[in-house]
């Protein structure tokens, strides 16, 4: 089961791009952003599901250099 991740820019809090992932993201995974930038993730944040449903919010933080 794959699991779509928000990125998330960890200087100004916004969301940079949705991107999936074949399995959860580990914390020290390096990948490259649609723009071609390689970033490591700083950390991985996964929300509580709505009430009634099984799929959670998953938001990656990176920091871009640009």
């Amino acid at each position: 089961m794959s699991v779509i991740a928000t990125i998330m820019n960890s200087a100004t809090g916004q969301p940079v791009q949705k991107m999936t992932f074949g399995r959860m993201p580990k914390p020290w995974a390096s990948f490259n952003l649609e723009s071609g930038e390689l970033v490591t993730i700083d950390r991985v944040q996964v929300g509580k599901p709505a009430p009634g449903k099984f799929v959670a919010s998953v938001e990656v933080w990176v920091t871009p250099k640009s």
